[in-house]
Formats: C-alpha cells, sequence, structure tokens
C-alpha cells in the first residue's frame, strides 16, 4: 500500500511519480476511501424515503459534507459514522463493498458505469451543480481518465482497504469475549493503535485540491479564534508536507510560493495596499538575512503612509525586539512602544496591546528591571478578564498572554514566593492545557523552577533528572543546566566541555544573554579549581559583552564574580569598593538568591580588609560582618537554599569565636553540623565559597 501511496495513486495527472496537477482541469483523483463514500451516495439513492427516518436522513446529510471535504479516513471508521447516523444504511454499504471487494475487477467498472445514471431522466437523483453532484462527476471523470494499469492498482488498493476493515472488526469482535478486565485494557491498546494509524493514513495518505483548501481553512480559522484548537506547529508542518506531497503545485500551503504568487497579482492591479502586506511577510520569512532590518524599516514606513495601523504597529514591535538584542537603550525602545501604543488605543487594536505589553514585560527582564517587568505583567492580567467571548472561543488564549503569565511565575520563584508562583502555574495549566498550543512556555517554565528549587536545596539527583525534561523544550537551557549540575557535583571537566561546546555554539547563534552566562560558569569553574587568574579574562569578556548590549543585571552578576576574583587573590579593599558599584541593582532587581551572594561576599571582603585594622576597629568591623551574614541568611532562607545558609553559619561561628562570644558560637556550630551531616560535602573550602 505504501508503494502506491508514493508511485502513481490512481492520479492520472502523475508522471515518474511526480503529481502534476489540473492537466485536464481535474482537482480529484479517486482512492478506495471515495469509492466507499460514493457506495454510501448510492445506496442513499436507492434506499426510499419509507426506508430511512426523517431524522436519520437529516443526520446522513450533516455527515456527508465532512466526509466529501476531509481526508481519507479508514473503512472501519467510516462504518462506524455511518452506523451512528443510520444503522440500516450502514450494513447495506457495507455489503455492496464486501462484494465489489471480494469479486471481480468487472464489478468495479460496472459500478462507475452505473453512477452515470444518478444524472438520466426527467428527475435525476442528483443535481449537476449540488456539491454531491459535483463530487459525483469529478470522480466519475477522473476514473475515466484512469489508464488500466492505474484501474487495476486501483481495484487492488481497494481490496486491501476492505481487508484492513475487516480485520479490525473481527479484532474488536474477539475482545468482546475476552474477561472483562482483559478486555478492557486491550481495548486501551487497541484504541491507541488505531488513533495512531488512523494519524498515519490522514498525514501519508492524499488530499485532493478540495481536501486541501478545506484544510487550510478551517486551520486558519482556529488561529484565528482560538489557536489552542489548532494544530501545534510541528503537526501542522507535517500535514502541510503531506499536502504539498501530492500537491506540489498547491501555492497556498508554501509560503514562499504564495507570496510570489500574491506580489505578482499586486503588482498587476496596481494594489499598494496589497504589496505593503506583502513586504510584511517579506520580512518575516527573510528573518534570518544580516540585512532584514532595512526591510523592515522599510515595510514601517510605507505602512504608516499607506493609513495600515496593523502592520506599522507589528512593524514597530518587531523592530523593538530585534533592536533590544541588538544592545539599544531602554529608554529608546520604551519611546518606540510608546508609539505603537498610541496606534493601538486608537484603532481599538486590543490583540496588539496585549503583544505590546508582554514585549515590554520580556524586554525589562531581559534587561535586568523585575520591578518594572512585574509591573507590566500584572497590568496585562488586570486588563483582561477570564470570560469568554463567545461559545467555544475562550479569551486570550494567545503567547502574549501566556509569555506575560510565565515571566509572573519566575519572578515570583526568584523572590522566594513559591505558594504564588505555583497558583499562576496552576492557571496557566488550565488555561493551556498540556496538549495545546502554547503549552510548553509553562512546561520550561516550571521545569526551571523546579530546576532552581532542586538546585537550592542541595538536591542534586532531583535536578538533573528535570534536565531530560528542559533539554526537550528548550536545548540549549537544558544543556546549560546539565553543565551547572555537573559542576554542582564536582566533575569538572566533564562540566567545562559542555560549557565551551555550548558557548561555541550559542556565539554562532548570537545568544548573548547565553553566552554571557555561559562564560560566568566558565569562571566559576576556574576559580573552584584554584585558578582565579584565569578567571579575570573571561569575566572580563563578559563583562564587556553585557555593558556591549546593555544587559544590566549580567553586568552586576559579573562585577560580583569580579570581586570574588580580587578576594582571592588577596586585594580585598578593591574587591570591596568594586562591590559598592555592583550591589545597588542586585538589590533592587536581583533574585533573593544573589542578593543572598552578594552580602554574603560584602561580608567576606569586610573580614579580609579587617585584618590589618587595630583591634577595636577590627571588632567593629566583624560585628558589622555579622549583621550582613545575617542578612545573607535570611535571603538564602527565603529560597530554601541549605547549602548556602551552612556556609553562612560556618562563617559566622568563626567571627563569633574571634570576638569571643562562645555562646553565638555555640548555635552556630550546632546548626552548621546539622546543615552539613545534611547536605553532601564539595571539597571546596567553604571560606572561600561565593
Amino acid at each position: 500500500m505504501a508503494s502506491v501511496h508514493e508511485s502513481l495513486y490512481f492520479n492520472p495527472m502523475m508522471t515518474n511519480g511526480v503529481v502534476h496537477a489540473n492537466v485536464f482541469g481535474i482537482k480529484d483523483w479517486v482512492t478506495p476511501y471515495k469509492i466507499a463514500v460514493l457506495v454510501l451516495l448510492n445506496e442513499m439513492g436507492r434506499t426510499g424515503e419509507g426506508a430511512v427516518s426523517l431524522m436519520e436522513r437529516r443526520r446522513l446529510n450533516q455527515l456527508l459534507l465532512p466526509l466529501l471535504q476531509g481526508p481519507d479516513i479508514t473503512l472501519s471508521k467510516l462504518y462506524k459514522l455511518i452506523e451512528e447516523s443510520c444503522p440500516q444504511l450502514a450494513n447495506s454499504v457495507q455489503i455492496r463493498i464486501k462484494l465489489m471487494a471480494e469479486g471481480e475487477l468487472k464489478d468495479m467498472e460496472q459500478f462507475f458505469d452505473d453512477l452515470s445514471d444518478s444524472f438520466s431522466g426527467t428527475e435525476p437523483e442528483v443535481h449537476k451543480t449540488s456539491v454531491v453532484g459535483l463530487f459525483l462527476r469529478h470522480m466519475i471523470l477522473a476514473y475515466s481518465k484512469l489508464s488500466f494499469s492505474q484501474v487495476f492498482k486501483l481495484y487492488t488498493a481497494l481490496q486491501q482497504y476492505f481487508q484492513n476493515g475487516e480485520k479490525k472488526s473481527v479484532e474488536d469482535a474477539d475482545m468482546e469475549l475476552t474477561s472483562r478486565e482483559e478486555g478492557e485494557r486491550k481495548m486501551e491498546k487497541e484504541e491507541l493503535d488505531v488513533s495512531i494509524r488512523e494519524e498515519e493514513v490522514s498525514c501519508s495518505g492524499p488530499l485532493s485540491q478540495k481536501q486541501a483548501e478545506f484544510f487550510l481553512s478551517q486551520q486558519a480559522s482556529l488561529l484565528k479564534n482560538d489557536e489552542t484548537k489548532a494544530l501545534t506547529p510541528a503537526s501542522l508542518q507535517k500535514e502541510l508536507n503531506n499536502l504539498l506531497k501530492f500537491n506540489p503545485d498547491f501555492a497556498e500551503a508554501q509560503a514562499e510560493l504564495a507570496l510570489q504568487e500574491a506580489i505578482r497579482i499586486a503588482q498587476e492591479s496596481n494594489d499598494h495596499v496589497c504589496l505593503q502586506h506583502c513586504l510584511s511577510w517579506l520580512y518575516v520569512l527573510g528573518q534570518k538575512r544580516s540585512d532584514s532590518y532595512v526591510l523592515l524599516e522599510h515595510s514601517v514606513k510605507k505602512a504608516v503612509h499607506f493609513g495600515l495601523p496593523y502592520l506599522a504597529s507589528l512593524g514597530i514591535q518587531s523592530l523593538v525586539q530585534q533592536r533590544a538584542f541588538a544592545g539599544k537603550t531602554a529608554n529608546k525602545l520604551m519611546d518606540a512602544l510608546k508609539d505603537s501604543d498610541l496606534l493601538h488605543w486608537k484603532h481599538s487594536l486590543s490583540e496588539l496591546i496585549d503583544i505590546s505589553i508582554a514585549q515590554k514585560t520580556a524586554i525589562w527582564r531581559l534587561y535586568g528591571r523585575s520591578t518594572m517587568a512585574l509591573q507590566q505583567a500584572q497590568m496585562l492580567l488586570s486588563m483582561n478578564s477570564l470570560e469568554a467571548v463567545n461559545a467555544g472561543v475562550q479569551q486570550n488564549n494567545t503567547e502574549s498572554f501566556a509569555v506575560a503569565l510565565c515571566h509572573l511565575a519566575e519572578l515570583h520563584a526568584e523572590q522566594g514566593c513559591f505558594a504564588a508562583a505555583s497558583e499562576v502555574l496552576k492557571h496557566l495549566k488550565e488555561r493551556f492545557p498540556p496538549n495545546s498550543q502554547h503549552a510548553q512556555l509553562w512546561m520550561l517554565c516550571d521545569q526551571k523552577i523546579q530546576f532552581d528549587r532542586a538546585m537550592n536545596d542541595g538536591k542534586y539527583h532531583l535536578a538533573d533528572s528535570l534536565v531530560t525534561g528542559i533539554t526537550a523544550l528548550n536545548s540549549i537551557e537544558g544543556v546549560y543546566r546539565k553543565a551547572i549540575v555537573l559542576q554542582a557535583q564536582n566533575q569538572m571537566s566533564e562540566a567545562h566541555k559542555l560549557l565551551q561546546k555550548l558557548l561555541i555554539h550559542c556565539q554562532k547563534i548570537r545568544n548573548t544573554e547565553m553566552v554571557i552566562s555561559v562564560l560566568l560558569s566558565v569562571a566559576e569553574l576556574y576559580w573552584r579549581s584554584s585558578s582565579p587568574t584565569i578567571a579575570l579574562p573571561v569575566l572580563l569578556q563578559a563583562l564587556a559583552l553585557s555593558k556591549e548590549y546593555r544587559l544590566q543585571y549580567l553586568a552586576s552578576e559579573t562585577v560580583l564574580n569580579l570581586a570574588f576574583a580580587q578576594l582571592i587573590l588577596g586585594i580585598p579593599e578593591q574587591a570591596l569598593s568594586l562591590l559598592h558599584m555592583a550591589i545597588e541593582p542586585i538589590l533592587a532587581d536581583g533574585a533573593v538568591l544573589d542578593k543572598g551572594r552578594a552580602m554574603f561576599l560584602v561580608a567576606k571582603c569586610q573580614v579580609a580588609s579587617a585584618a590589618a585594622y587595630d583591634p577595636p576597629k577590627k571588632a567593629e568591623a566583624l560585628e558589622a560582618a555579622i549583621e550582613n551574614l545575617n542578612e545573607a541568611k535570611n535571603y538564602f532562607a527565603k529560597v530554601d537554599c541549605k547549602e548556602q545558609i551552612r556556609d553562612v553559619v560556618y562563617f559566622q561561628a568563626r567571627l563569633y569565636h574571634t570576638l569571643g562570644k562562645t555562646q553565638e558560637r555555640n548555635r552556630c556550630a550546632m546548626l552548621f553540623r546539622q546543615l552539613h551531616q545534611e547536605l553532601p560535602s564539595h571539597g571546596v573550602p567553604l571560606i572561600n565559597h561565593l
């Protein structure tokens, strides 16, 4: 059967396995499924009005349109659909197909000869211009164009189609004879197998031009009104590939061919508005080109000139996104988005308002301004209700809304508000079920939050098990987090190899944010391996990139690492001055864990600087360091970071011992012992660990 699909498949417009669509003006070709539909139509015509009730005939008429327009289905599925509408007719159709498939080739030829009688007489059974009449005429014409060898292949395929249907019916009957428990298990397995087979048929079988047009219009409607009910991008691409395999000249399904045709027609008609739409799509298809921004700028100017606010706004937002990754200042980007917002409110473009707010949320997070990002995400929530627009269509089941909610969940998790993050994720799961369009956004968000919590808690085996799920959703993020786990488990050489490969890949695809994160991890590997001098050039490279692209938060994090490297090299005074430059953005917009790390480092630098002080001043410096350590411990406790708390109390116990505070020292020592027994030790001096 597969060879038939891949070769001629009863299409008279095929030569050497290549479809030549509409050579004879025919938009359909004959398949075993369509023969079964023809048998159904023939039986409906032969059945008298009294034999079928009015309700049954109404159900059959409702069934016909999806059967004629939809893709081919299995014979068992077709029987089931007919039986649900009219059991008597289903039995007649089954008998007719059985006689034809188990008979001879001439039986199929006679069947097609008899179809022409449907149009004969003064009162024909079918009108030539009706939906059914057009389908019958297309099938008769397509069959008449087949050569003898093609007719023989068609009949062989019909026999195989019938045998597969009979085999399924026998399997269903056998299952009814088994025990209930065993039968239920087998039924579940069989239903799964059938659904897989039917999906394979829909993806590998032929689609006529009419079926293709129906499929595309259906998907376009779903994408416009309710994205959650449309096919996923991967499934849609698979269906489009199958569609183009049997209809290579169907321009509506290749984007570039369709665009070329649209440009040609627009130029012939001197339609500037249509040409502007084409220009916008030309940018979308050529985004990976280095000069695509020139095309986009031209598109925005033209859209404004021709009074097309929707296209102008989309163009502005695309420019903003492009320039954000190029390192433009936040004030210029927000000014541009303000201009697009004016268009949204003036023309009531509610969909683009949501996109703009989600874009602002992402930009503020990119630049490390979590407070502003939180404000934008909450603004989007406050603007939209949860009520349905109309029956079956849920408001704001869009990507922009999912993105904003994911940012909200991550921002709460960063501040240690895990209960609030869980509530946001719960809502995301309800609004975007696992098999829906944008479910992978919250899936990745959920996995990342779980990973961070496992790492904070010292449960590296659990974090490692989450890496697989993260990699499936985002390969770059998954590889990066795998390296973090290896590093935490003291597998330095493996972590270094993975980070180097990831660094090369991210530099190639210009993922600057990840490049900086990888450089920071590489530097950490060096100073954990007692090579702080090698880490310095890496950190300076990360700092230069973060400054160039105005990634303020990553720049502050890099400065923290530079300060720690200076502390290890024995120059704590310079490290402390560096910290004063970086700590304000960290405390204002940083994650709770980073706030704790910053305060811990400040305390270490204070202690190291106090070594040369006289006793009174030294005691004062150590007291200040203990206060900073308490603050760091409170931050770590918010995210349940036991490993860092262990390091803090160890350091506090040493300081209390120096100050002669025995009771406080013993309390910290006891807490350290409890945590040290609970957590694994990694062989890194606790006094030096950031």
